[in-house]
């Protein structure tokens, strides 16, 4: 029988927008999930359907979430106990950076994540940090238009040689994005993507991908200049398509699915867009604003 290696990172997950809470302190500035609502109407928001600023009474959970801001200590405790040699968590951007675009960062935000990240080191357990888990200041959503303007690359750039710098010896798995395929299905919450009536949503949720996958090249560049121990990587919402029955109609749409899915982390695998999505993105006559030296930072 086959055993997990001795150095196997058996460990567990939070993101920010789902456990810190505490969106008014510290210097935080707003981000966009602070205005996903429960209810009737997350769907919606979450997925661009309903902007989120057309709610006037509603319930958001991720303001307060679990508070781990103010119990980090104790939990990551319990995680020791509990035998993680690993936790993954993320960073909320507009904790350390309020409106996103700063040059310098808010001491106050990137000394919590040092902490957070010393109280695992502490219990031997090896921090693994994702960037942008669904996280977009909502300052950089109002005035640039979040992911479908080139400008969010250089201003994520920034986060991570300020994640990347801090951290230095004690955080060296980092992942880009958490789950980035999600920027064709819920747009809002995974990238920040409003829509204004008329515009073609597919376009840009492509084009924002676009960018989203130039700035994870040039994060993983940075982060080995920086300290070349560093490993990243990225996360994809993996899911396997079925075809409903052996038609051939059922069995196409199934491989156009996954092929929906992959081409993220084929890109980033490969150094390039695959064949199949060059052919869907020409099918549907979507344009990705690709720029010459874009081909050799995805290399």
């Amino acid at each position: 029988m086959s055993k997990f290696p001795s150095d196997f990172l058996w460990g567990g997950a939070t993101a920010a927008n789902q456990c810190e809470g505490a969106y008014a302190e510290g210097g935080r500035g707003l981000s966009n999930v602070d205005l996903i609502p429960s209810g009737e109407n997350r769907f919606a928001v979450a997925s661009g359907q309903m902007h989120p600023q057309s709610l006037t009474d509603a319930c958001y959970p991720s303001r307060k979430a679990i508070d781990m801001y103010h119990h980090y200590q104790e939990d990551i405790a319990l995680f020791a106990e509990m035998g993680f040699k690993t936790y993954r968590f993320s960073i909320c951007w507009s904790r350390i950076f309020p409106g996103g675009d700063e040059e310098c960062p808010n001491e106050e935000g990137l000394q919590f994540y040092e902490n957070v990240v010393n109280e695992c080191l502490k219990y031997g357990i090896t921090p693994l940090v994702t960037i942008s888990h669904f996280d977009v200041p909502l300052h950089l959503i109002e005035t640039c238009g979040s992911w479908r303007n080139r400008k969010m690359i250089g201003f994520y750039l920034n986060l991570c040689r300020t994640l990347f710098t801090r951290l230095k010896g004690k955080v060296k798995y980092w992942l880009t994005f958490n789950e980035i395929n999600m920027i064709l299905h819920m747009p809002y919450m995974a990238a920040g993507l409003t829509f204004t009536e008329g515009e073609d949503k597919k376009n840009t949720c492509y084009a924002a991908a676009h960018h989203e996958l130039i700035a994870s090249a040039l994060a993983v560049q940075l982060a080995h200049e920086i300290d070349p121990d560093n490993k990243v990587g990225c996360m994809l919402a993996a899911g396997n398509a079925y075809p409903y029955s052996c038609h051939p109609a059922d069995v196409m749409e199934s491989i156009r699915m996954d092929h929906e899915n992959y081409f993220f982390s084929d890109v980033q695998a490969r150094g390039y867009y695959p064949s199949y999505a060059l052919k869907q993105i020409e099918r549907e006559g979507i344009r990705l604003p690709v720029l010459d030296k874009d081909e050799e930072i995805l290399r």
